[in-house]
């Protein structure tokens, strides 16, 4: 969006403002992707497989019904992912320790080299880009993000948070 816009006038967006933003969205998802895409190509995996390796390393021994809360997919499309992740041996599931029925999630060696991989290819766009837009934009598009999500989203994601300090 054009910079000339001050604070103020950016409470009240006009519709095309809003589209633009949007679109900026979209264009920004491409490019946030794009790295990390390229390195599952050749792996004949996808995001769903990132979004499960991603989630998988920041709260080792997860469950699966925790993952599915978190990802917001079906069951099946899970099974799906992680199917294919235990059998390339990135992903092992262990039996829970307190419920037998449960099984729980961790990155083997190989998963935690992927993983790493795909999250540094992400990070140096997202430092480079923070980099560039300064403190204060920072601090605006984590106010953005968060006011994007709704109360559940927001809940699971302030518990990802918590658990990593």
């Amino acid at each position: 969006m054009p910079e000339s816009h001050s604070g103020e006038s950016l409470l009240f967006l006009t519709d095309e403002q809003l589209r633009q933003g949007i679109e900026a969205m979209y264009f920004a998802y491409r490019g946030f992707t794009a790295d990390p895409d390229r390195i599952l190509a050749g792996m004949a995996y996808g995001r769903a497989h990132h979004r499960a390796i991603h989630f998988i390393k920041r709260a080792p021994g997860t469950t699966v019904s925790n993952l599915l809360a978190i990802l917001g997919v079906t069951k099946q499309s899970l099974n799906r992912v992680l199917r294919t992740l235990i059998e390339d041996d990135l992903v092992e599931s262990r039996v829970g320790t307190s419920d037998r029925r449960e099984r729980n999630l961790f990155l083997t060696e190989a998963g935690e080299a992927l993983e790493n991989r795909l999250s540094e290819a992400q990070r140096t766009r997202m430092r480079a880009a923070y980099r560039d837009a300064g403190p204060e934009a920072v601090l605006g598009f984590r106010k953005v993000l968060d006011a994007m999500m709704d109360g559940e989203m927001r809940r699971q994601y302030a518990s990802l948070r918590d658990a990593s300090q």
